[in-house]
């Protein structure tokens, strides 16, 4: 890949990266749809891991299908991206670079939920938002080694 294609790649990351952080505040602090219009009167929290996991495996059958696979499921499908492009827009990548950042990111918004009394602190989400992360790094590395051997394979070919 010429450097001029992989500056425009790195850019076209960052603004995706930007859009992406975009709804990610909406959807996590602002968003209707997911109960973030109503502030709590007292602090919500949970600080034991695997509870809330456990209260929706548990109770599946009485939340829904929906709002087991929305919580558990959504908390890691929305990390993904994030994993993915902080990747695919920074110099230094790395898994653990990418845990610690998706961990970090994870964290402060649960203690902007906590203060502002929209939604709630929750280790689990925490752990979940994480594991998003790093699937999106995965599947950041993943998908550059394709890109490599295709880039290889093209040279060869000249």
């Amino acid at each position: 890949m010429s450097v001029r294609k992989a500056k425009i790649l790195r850019v076209f990351g960052k603004v995706l990266f930007l859009l992406y952080v975009g709804f990610l505040i909406y959807f996590l602090c602002l968003a209707e749809w997911y109960g973030r219009t109503e502030i709590s009167e007292e602090y919500r929290y949970n600080l034991e891991l695997f509870k809330e996991i456990r209260r929706f495996l548990t109770y599946r059958d009485q939340l829904g299908t929906f709002a087991v696979v929305a919580n558990l499921c959504g908390n890691i499908l929305i990390f993904v991206p994030y994993g993915f492009f902080i990747s695919m827009a920074g110099h230094s990548r790395g898994f653990f670079r990418t845990l610690i950042y998706s961990m970090g990111l994870s964290l402060c918004v649960e203690i902007i939920q906590l203060f502002t009394r929209v939604g709630s602190f929750d280790v689990d989400d925490i752990l979940l938002n994480t594991v998003g992360g790093v699937l999106g790094y995965i599947i950041f590395a993943v998908c550059n080694s394709i890109r490599r051997k295709h880039d290889i394979w093209k040279q060869k070919d000249r």
